[in-house]
């Protein structure tokens, strides 16, 4: 299966070697996020960004926060299964975001 890369400007060689560019779909927005995975199913592996910067309408665009919260809250998907990474340079955020997973996924373990 597909791993998924959440990020709005750099390209995969910049996070992971250029050798597994082609093991990567690519979606630069939350929203193409949520629609990849509705349409593609969820990938085995996610690497995520946080600050997606600007929407169309010129205010902050949802982030990869809001995108793991999306899985984790709305998305009705087993997560029990998913590897992921933060590649972000927002350490925050990034704390925020492996510890939504971490925990969220921990509790599905422990709840089966």
């Amino acid at each position: 299966m597909k791993k998924l890369f959440l990020d709005d400007v750099r390209t995969i060689d910049m996070v992971y070697d250029k050798s597994m560019e082609a093991e990567f779909d690519i979606v630069r927005t939350y929203t193409e996020f949520v629609n990849y995975i509705k349409t593609n199913g969820l990938p085995s592996y996610i690497s995520f960004d946080n600050d997606l910067g600007l929407g169309k309408d010129g205010k902050v665009a949802p982030d990869g926060l809001a995108a793991a919260k999306w899985l984790v809250y709305e998305s009705g998907l087993d997560l029990q299964n998913l590897k992921f990474k933060v590649h972000s340079a927002n350490p925050v955020a990034s704390e925020q975001i492996k510890g939504l997973l971490n925990n969220y996924i921990k509790h599905l373990k422990t709840t089966e």
